[in-house]
């Protein structure tokens, strides 16, 4: 157990996974929701903080009021998604009486075009200025595979980042992380504070949630996301009272400590989709890592088409190891791969850049 900060926030966001939400039977669970609205206020409240909930479970609402059991095609599970988005809503509406709740659905492309990003958060803030409290999901109904956030974990964490929010909280039915699984072995000890999340990473996957898209790998990519952007990440348990417990200043979960915000267009960069993947060598990582630009000399391959400007994932013995955008297309690198700066002239008859990636324009996962 550790005590928490709770006066210094004063903006909060809350992840709700459907396991948080469900009873056994995967049916939305009102009791549950009505607690997790109390324990939101009164986090809340202790400090005038505002907050959002990020929630799961319009996909399992959607299915149990349609009647669909069997597997469902992309279309069905995006109908399935709009029909449960209705009746999950109206869910928490009921649980924050007599407070309104604002709607709001996101895609990843509303992180990535900068005018929707702004719209967003106008949006966001305009809900908290009429007193309203925001309850966010993906719109798993238009959100194509690669607009998709892919979970809501990761949704939660820019949802973080785009109301600047100070803490992330991650309500799951473990309680934190811990060595090993929990539920499979009884002497599993609990993580209590991690300095960051490189030191954990290898035990994802090992303590994962019962019910939901949401293991812990997806939680500890999340927590990644907000404490490279300087928000602190708490993993708890208890769902309303896991909350009223840390509105006292106890919990039992597992807290990540934020790090050096990244500065915002790194944030930007780090959630553009990608057109295609570049092979760098072992020089070019060691480089990168030490601040430098992608030169061709580092480039060994590449894979996909892309053109000038475009997003490119950065990839090293088949991991990424960053993103960035191309100064060249995948025509044009495919000629001046593995060369010298001074050769890109002689091969492509012009050179715009010496470099493939500057460094301004890229940003390593760590």
């Amino acid at each position: 157990m550790w005590r928490s900060k709770v006066e210094a926030w004063k903006r909060i966001v809350i992840k709700v996974g459907s396991s948080s939400l469900t009873d056994e039977s995967g049916r939305i669970h009102s009791p549950k929701l009505q607690s997790i609205a109390r324990g939101s206020q009164i986090l809340a409240e202790k400090n005038g903080a505002r907050f959002a909930l990020v929630s799961s479970g319009a996909g399992a609402a959607g299915k149990e009021r349609l009647g669909l059991t069997r597997p469902l095609t992309l279309p069905e599970k995006q109908a399935a998604a709009a029909v449960g988005q209705a009746l999950l809503v109206l869910d928490w509406a009921q649980a924050f009486v007599p407070l309104p709740v604002a709607q709001l659905l996101l895609t990843a492309s509303d992180m990535q075009e900068r005018e929707r990003y702004v719209n967003a958060r106008n949006a966001l803030e305009a809900s908290f200025r009429l007193g309203a409290v925001p309850v966010i999901n993906e719109n798993d109904s238009v959100a194509t595979e690669e607009l998709k956030f892919g979970d809501n974990d990761t949704l939660s964490a820019w949802t973080a980042y785009l109301m600047d929010a100070d803490v992330l909280v991650i309500l799951t039915d473990v309680e934190g992380l811990y060595d090993s699984d929990p539920r499979l072995n009884p002497d599993a000890k609990q993580i209590g504070i991690v300095e960051d999340v490189s030191e954990i990473e290898h035990l994802a996957g090992t303590a994962g949630s019962k019910r939901g898209t949401g293991g812990m790998i997806t939680k500890l990519g999340a927590a990644r996301i907000a404490t490279e952007a300087g928000i602190e990440t708490l993993i708890i348990g208890g769902g309303g009272e896991g909350l009223e417990a840390l509105a006292r200043g106890k919990v039992q979960g597992t807290r990540i400590r934020a790090r050096k915000p990244t500065p915002a267009r790194k944030a930007w960069l780090s959630q553009q989709a990608c057109q295609g993947q570049v092979l760098v060598d072992a020089g070019a990582v060691r480089a990168l890592s030490e601040g430098k630009s992608l030169l061709p000399s580092g480039v060994i391959g590449l894979n996909g088409s892309f053109e000038f400007g475009d997003a490119v994932t950065l990839v090293s013995e088949e991991h990424e190891i960053g993103r960035g955008l191309s100064n060249y297309s995948s025509d044009a690198l495919k000629l001046i791969l593995g060369l010298q700066t001074h050769q890109i002239f002689d091969v492509l008859g012009y050179k715009d850049y010496d470099e493939v990636v500057h460094r301004d324009n890229l940003v390593l996962i760590r």
